[in-house]
This record gives C-alpha cells, structure tokens and sequence, in this order.
C-alpha cells in the first residue's frame, strides 16, 4: 500500500498496515560536507518548526534538524535551545534527497 503521508513527513517511509503505522521506518538525512554549522538563536528555542519553516518554507521538516544531528539533539523540543550548534542540509539537498 503506498504511502499517505507527504514526501515532507517523517513517516513517509513507514509502512501502513491495516491503516495503521507499523514500526517507524527513519527517513536518514545525509551528513554533506557543505552542510551550514548553524547555531540556535533565541527566537528558535525549543521551536524547530520554525526555523524549518523560515528554512526550508515548510514547517513539516523540523525533524530534519534531528536526524541530521543525532549526536546533539536526543529530545527534538528540549535540545533545541540558544547556543547549541547543529548542522543544517542545504534546501536543494534536502529537496534532493527528499525526491521533490
């Protein structure tokens, strides 16, 4: 059954069964050595939606920043505060990877 979910979720590998989510399949987002070394800035604490949005146009890709910084950021709300330095995908990359 293909998938219901937008190339933008986290969920769009996953299978469905039953109409239901199976065990989440990670979507891997690829280190690249022209990645931005970017660090959080006060009006994105604890807001990852945002600055994917200001990003990337779309605020469905805040667990990109996760994926992409799993060594920095365990929790995705609670990491995500001022001063913590993650790596951020170029928007054509992540299109790339994301096949948009």
């Amino acid at each position: 059954m293909p998938a219901r979910y937008s190339s933008s979720s986290p969920w769009f590998n996953t299978p469905i069964i039953r109409d239901q989510l199976t065990i989440l399949s990670i979507r891997p987002v690829s280190a690249e050595a022209d990645d931005y070394l970017y660090t959080i800035e006060s009006q994105y604490a604890y807001r990852p939606d945002l600055l994917a949005f200001d990003l990337y146009g779309d605020q469905a890709l805040w667990w990109v920043f996760i994926q992409r910084n799993l060594d920095v950021l365990q929790d995705p709300i609670f990491d995500f505060v001022p001063g913590v330095q993650i790596y951020i995908p170029k928007p054509d990359m992540l299109s790339q990877a994301l096949g948009r």
